[in-house]
């Protein structure tokens, strides 16, 4: 993937220092979340990944809310519910994005895109919130379903030359092209 990105960007004759968009460089961010996982490798024998810290945070939730039936589930009896590195990952993430968003002049505080008010109307923020929430749910299950998520299979899997991450990550190219060509047409 690594060298891809470099005959690429030598062909194109790209400067991934010299990006002129108001975000960061997509070709400097993905250098960087290589070097990243290389290193995590090395320093933890442990795959990137984010969809475990769902789990747990689910596990934790449960453990809240129905503690005796949590405790009975086979998967938290395997794996307790507890703020691990996939969880300080995720949290990471999030601060990241923020972090970015902010420095690259993104930060725009809105609820609704201008392309989602031009398809959905200004009104829309109710739908927004739960279609978000709808497709994080189905996201975060088809990730449990097929043993990892996009960092997982996308990035570690297929840094490793798993063909089932080769596979997963195919996939979640298809899917990303097929709901881009359904909010673009």
């Amino acid at each position: 993937m690594m060298i891809q990105t470099m005959s690429f960007l030598i062909v194109a004759n790209v400067n991934p220092l010299e990006y002129s968009g108001p975000a960061w460089s997509p070709y400097l961010v993905g250098a960087l979340i290589g070097c990243l996982s290389m290193l995590t490798f090395y320093f933890s024998n442990k795959p990137l990944g984010a969809s475990t810290a769902y789990a747990r945070v689910a596990g934790m939730l449960g453990n809240l809310a129905a503690p005796q039936h949590t405790g009975r589930l086979k998967y938290f009896r395997d794996n307790p519910p507890k703020v691990g590195w996939e969880l300080m990952l995720v949290s990471g993430v999030m601060f990241g994005a923020f972090a970015a968003a902010w420095s690259g002049g993104e930060l725009t505080g809105r609820l609704l895109p201008l392309m989602w008010q031009e398809r959905f109307g200004v009104d829309s923020g109710l739908l927004r919130i739960v279609v978000a929430f709808l497709g994080g749910g189905l996201m975060a299950f088809g990730a449990r379903m097929a043993g990892g998520c996009t960092s997982g299979h996308g990035i570690s899997g297929t840094l490793q030359l798993a063909v089932g991450s080769w596979i997963a990550a195919i996939f979640f190219f298809i899917g990303g092209i097929v709901t881009a060509m359904l909010m673009f047409a």
